[in-house]
């Protein structure tokens, strides 16, 4: 996951040091007051004040107001149409790149399991498998070792699955590069040759990332990496449209890759947009639904079956059947049971992962030794399989089985290593097996052997700088254990209602994801819809709530628990509990940069300038000349808004302040947008800076204000609810007395011991 570990300060860390961590261990106790630059003290209680804000609220000056008086009702109407073709075209686009993905990586992956599987059949006549197994590893590891160079040297952004980024995006909070069409073409080849490449890992994960980003693209009708500007869609081009479409985007992701138009909708709902209505909803559903038909005619094509929509999504469960697959009351209690177990392993997952990656902040921060780290891992995933098919001697028969590439090895004629239908595969492939192979296909020794390797495996690959999600591989455990639980079941009992496993390996697979990830809602509906069947709603609702339940308990999920370690600010839906003691006076950061209503181009350069104070919004203030005191509150400017009028040179020389400035258009602000220029790329003359500034027409008159009495919770609902990025603190005389920005609130968190203050760091 792509825990972005190039800060600056990293990194200059990292080049100084060649320091050889071998040392004698001697040698390291007598001097361990000597910092070794080697490791990166990282620690989790911190908040990073890298990230910026995005600024939900529209700024209402009068440019804006003449703009919106200016529109009739006409043109609103084609904005409203714009809106849908937009969704439509987001819909069809990540259908398309979920076909490419799916195709590419059939392809590839089919040729490479026909290379070893022939190489293996050679070897087992007469002797020397030993070559098969290098040639296994040699060609994961050489795939992946691509998939991981492009991360990590090319855009570091685009590892892991990228929904904990589009979470942090939608919540608000401005990720660098996140949704860069560069991040695109890097994900889409990363997880192809991730996948390829046999890692523990699923494509379905990226295809949310990839959604996201092709929706922040179009919606924008331009792509500032590719430099060009089709003059379309000019309206959108603000942050509040811009992540409204992100958050359909993200909903299309999921809807390709699991099939399920109705659980994207629910994944935006409840891990992404923080703003919600009535009209995006629908706007949402219709962009996954387009996206769902879309990989489905294009796949159903690429099948030779034209007219018969069968592949929904990139992973398909294949159909539950009723008859043999009902399930009676008793079962329920062994289902929750279930949901125990899978909220156990889950935490036990999250926590591992929780120190690997603290262990990988500290010391693998080099892109190469990030890439050594993915190869190995790599390498030890097809060594793992190998010995585990070579060790197995659980043959099955060939007829009515529906292997893809049937290992014979030392089985007899006609019949084929059941271990190797679960490493010899693709996840995706897998999963499926599992859920639909008849009784008696796998022995349970099989089961478990597999269970516990790739456990492990799964946890080591999660978070290695390659593009991959974990969906997949939790289902995948979930349904080897899932289907184990069945087995023994039915040794137990010797009833026929236990009769079929894969029920099990389908509640199994849906605990296991719920005590990964801790999604409720969204998942309930995804695996109804990838399965299906309505029938098992219930008992899959009563897993994940058991399992979110007794995860919780233990650690958090595992997307919150890597958002925590990126030190992100992350508003959550609520303040914490007990924080109702504490006032806006004590959370809000003070003094205040304010600048006057008639400002010198001087003073507002310096504040530009100052690194030390790197604020982005600035309370406007009514300016008496003779008067030292803070005056009353007038407005609110951002500093994007100041260095498009500084660049404009919007100002007037100071002897004739009654000359009419510059007139700008709010076109000059969207076309600056996103990626506004520094202050240090403006130059300023001398003469320049003792003209004045007028910020009456370009400030929000009307900033959202509170007054320094109101408690913490009430601060919290006010930005959380509007998607502030700054609020202004006023004493009775409505003077500004302080500003609370995202930092001052995701700064407080319930810990173990009650109300934690974490502190700010600037790395």
């Amino acid at each position: 996951m792509g825990l972005e570990l190039t800060p600056s300060s990293f990194l200059r860390i990292g080049q100084l040091s060649n320091v050889d961590l071998n040392e004698d261990v001697h040698e390291l106790e007598t001097e361990l007051p000597r910092q070794r630059p080697n490791e990166i003290p990282h620690n989790e209680k911190l908040l990073s004040l890298k990230y910026e804000s995005l600024d939900y609220d529209n700024s209402e000056n009068q440019l804006f107001l003449e703009e919106e008086r200016r529109i009739n009702h006409t043109a609103f109407r084609t904005v409203e149409i714009k809106r849908w073709v937009i969704c439509a075209m987001i819909g069809i686009l990540t259908g398309l790149v979920a076909c490419f993905i799916d195709i590419v990586v059939e392809n590839l992956a089919g040729l490479k399991y026909r290379v070893v599987k022939g190489n293996i059949d050679k070897f087992t006549e007469k002797g020397g498998l030993s070559f098969s197994l290098l040639l296994w590893a040699t060609l994961n590891a050489s795939v992946v070792m691509v998939g991981s160079v492009i991360v990590a040297f090319i855009e570091p952004v685009a590892a892991g699955s990228g929904i904990p980024q589009i979470k942090c995006y939608l919540n608000g909070v401005k990720i660098p590069h996140v949704v860069r069409l560069k991040t695109l073409v890097i994900k889409v080849c990363g997880v192809i040759l991730s996948v390829v490449g046999g890692l523990a890992v699923g494509k379905e994960g990226p295809m949310i990332h990839s959604g996201a980003v092709i929706a922040a693209g179009i919606s924008q009708g331009r792509s500032t990496s590719l430099k060009r500007d089709f003059k379309i869609f000019e309206y959108f081009r603000r942050d509040t449209e811009k992540r409204d479409f992100v958050s359909a985007g993200a909903a299309a992701g999921v809807s390709a890759a699991f099939g399920a138009p109705v659980g994207g909708v629910l994944f935006s709902l409840e891990e992404g947009a923080s703003f919600w209505n009535q009209f995006l909803t629908w706007r949402i559903f219709f962009a996954s639904m387009i996206s769902t038909f879309t990989l489905n005619s294009v796949l159903s094509v690429y099948h030779g079956n034209a007219w018969d929509l069968s592949s929904p999504g990139l992973i398909n469960f294949g159909r539950f059947d009723n008859e043999k697959m009902g399930y009676t009351i008793q079962e329920i209690p062994i289902f929750i049971f279930m949901g125990v177990v899978g909220g156990i392993l889950g935490a036990l997952f999250n926590a591992l992962n929780y120190w690997l990656t603290m262990f990988r902040i500290r010391y693998i921060h080099r892109p190469c030794l990030q890439v050594v780290e993915a190869m190995l891992v790599a390498a030890v995933t097809a060594t793992v399989g190998f010995v585990m098919i070579y060790c197995s001697r659980d043959c099955q028969p060939i007829q009515g089985s529906t292997v893809a590439y049937p290992l014979q090895l030392f089985c007899a004629d006609g019949e084929y290593n059941s271990m190797a239908t679960a490493f010899f595969n693709t996840p995706e492939k897998s999963v499926v097996n599992l859920f639909h192979d008849a009784p008696g296909s796998y022995n349970p020794m099989t089961l478990g052997m597999f269970t516990l390797m790739y456990f492990f495996l799964a946890c080591w690959t999660y978070g290695l700088t390659v593009s991959a999600g974990v969906f997949i591989p939790s289902l995948l455990i979930g349904a080897a254990w899932g289907r184990l639980f069945g087995i023994s079941l039915s040794y137990l009992t010797k009833g026929p209602i236990w009769a079929d496993p894969g029920k099990y390996a389908l509640m199994g697979a849906a605990a296991q994801l719920g005590g990964i990830v801790r999604m409720t809602l969204s998942l309930t509906v995804i695996m109804m819809e990838a399965t299906g069947n309505v029938t098992y709603g219930f008992p899959i609702m009563l897993v994940l709530m058991t399992a979110k339940i007794v995860g919780d308990y233990f650690v958090e999920g595992l997307y919150d628990m890597h958002i925590q370690l990126q030190s992100v600010p992350f508003l959550h839906w609520e303040a914490p509990v007990t924080s109702h003691s504490l006032t806006a006076r004590e959370v809000m950061s003070a003094p205040v940069t304010c600048l006057r209503r008639i400002e010198r181009v001087g003073t507002v350069v310096d504040i530009l300038s100052d690194t030390s104070s790197n604020h982005n919004g600035f309370p406007v203030v009514e300016s008496n000349p003779g008067t030292t005191q803070v005056a009353g509150l007038r407005g609110l400017i951002l500093r994007s808004q100041l260095i498009v009028l500084l660049k404009h040179k919007v100002f007037v020389e100071r002897a004739n302040l009654s000359l009419v400035q510059r007139r700008l258009k709010l076109k000059d602000f969207r076309d600056a947008y996103p990626r506004f220029p520094p202050i240090q790329s403006i130059h300023v003359s001398q003469d320049e800076r003792e003209c004045m500034i007028d910020l009456s027409e370009f400030m929000n008159p009307s900033p959202y204000t509170v007054p320094q009495e109101a408690s913490l919770p009430r601060v919290f609902k006010l930005f959380r609810a509007l998607g502030l990025r700054h609020l202004v603190v006023v004493n009775n005389r409505n003077e500004v007395v302080g500003m609370v920005t995202r930092k001052d609130l995701a700064r407080y968190r319930l810990g173990k011991e009650g109300l934690e203050e974490l502190s700010l760091a600037q790395t």
